[in-house]
Parts: C-alpha cells; sequence; structure tokens
C-alpha cells in the first residue's frame, strides 16, 4: 500500500471515529478503533481491511446499544475482513434474532457467523474463567515466534475458544489451534481462521 493510500486509511477511520462520538452507546468502541490504527499496517488484511472493520464494528455497537442496552452488554463481537463473529450467551432466541438483524442493516458486512448461544449467564466465576482462558492464549501467541498473533481475534464463552482471522499457512492455524486446546478450562475450539492463499503471499 502507498503512503498517500495509508495516510487516506488513518483519515478515514479518525472521522470515523470522531463522527462515532455523535452516537449514543459509541464511546465504548472508540478505543478499541483508535488503536487499529496503530497495528493495522503489519496486519495480513492491512490499513485499509482494518480501517473499514473498525467502521463496521463502531456501527453494530452503536446500533446494538440502541436497540437493547442487554444484548449489547451480553453478546462478543469480532469483525475481520467483513465477517463478523457472534459470541456470548442470550437468554432467549428472539433476542439472538435480533441481533443478527440489526448486524445485517450494516453496510460493509459481509458475513454474519452466529455462535450465540442461549443460555444464563454462569456469573462472574464463569465470566473470569472465560477471560483468563482468553488472555491466556494470546499471551502464548505473542511470544510465539511462527504466529503472526495479530492476525487472530479470540474470543472464549463458557470454555470454548472461538479464532476468526487470516493465518499464513496451515501450520501456522494448527499451532494456534494446538495451544488453544492445551489450555486449562477449554471444552471446544471452534475455528473461522482463513488460510491466506498462495496467490496473496507472492509465491
Amino acid at each position: 500500500m502507498s503512503e498517500q493510500s495509508k495516510n487516506k486509511a488513518v483519515f478515514s477511520l479518525t472521522l470515523a471515529i470522531v463522527s462515532c462520538l455523535h452516537l449514543h452507546g459509541c464511546v465504548g468502541v472508540v478505543v478499541g478503533a483508535g488503536a487499529a490504527a496503530g497495528t493495522a499496517a503489519m496486519e495480513e488484511r492491512g490499513l485499509a481491511g482494518a480501517v473499514d472493520d473498525a467502521v463496521i464494528r463502531i456501527r453494530i455497537n452503536a446500533l446494538l446499544s440502541d436497540a437493547s442496552e442487554r444484548i449489547w452488554r451480553k453478546i462478543g463481537l469480532q469483525v475481520h475482513n467483513g465477517r463478523v463473529l457472534l459470541t456470548g450467551a442470550l437468554e432467549t432466541p428472539e433476542m439472538r434474532l435480533q441481533a443478527i438483524r440489526l448486524i445485517w442493516q450494516v453496510e460493509g458486512v459481509k458475513e454474519v457467523i452466529n455462535e450465540i448461544q442461549i443460555a444464563q449467564s454462569e456469573g462472574l466465576a464463569g465470566y473470569g474463567r472465560d477471560t483468563l482462558i482468553s488472555t491466556r492464549l494470546k499471551s502464548e501467541l505473542l511470544f510465539d515466534d511462527q504466529v503472526s498473533s495479530i492476525n487472530f481475534s479470540i474470543e472464549t464463552v463458557r470454555g470454548t475458544v472461538y479464532l476468526i482471522g487470516v493465518a499464513r499457512n496451515r501450520q501456522e492455524l494448527d499451532r494456534v489451534i494446538n495451544r488453544a486446546r492445551s489450555l486449562n478450562y477449554v471444552k471446544k475450539v471452534v475455528n473461522y481462521v482463513k488460510i491466506k492463499r498462495r496467490s496473496e503471499t507472492g509465491s
């Protein structure tokens, strides 16, 4: 990507964040969107792709928080190349359907991966256990010199680890999955990571 394109992408992200400040419920996601600008240039999806995903995430959060504070707080959200991964636990199928319908209204959404469970919350103990799993996995990937950790997003719900992103090759993806499976309290690993095509790597 040229320097001009990078500057344009950064400007677009900054504009989206500023605009978001005028929307109810957006403040909580501004920090995440701003952080994307600092790391996006190193990602496989590139700076422009990270900008697009950050804008999609901001818009989704705004819609969900306006429609239902309860739904917004109980679901997890990852966006990668226009693919939206939904995780978490809601009390009724109607709440899950409402969330999915809202997300499809957002421009740029190419796919909605619905992994929202219909179940009661496991409380602080369950939340803490899931957070511990995600934190440990992120830490292990960060210090693994055979894994580009920046290309993987992780969510853990009720002991199930959900992965989305782009792997450089099958070996890298298998390494990430095996690391996730080896952690305490992990019941299952669900993989939505795509492997980068050879034509994209220049080989």
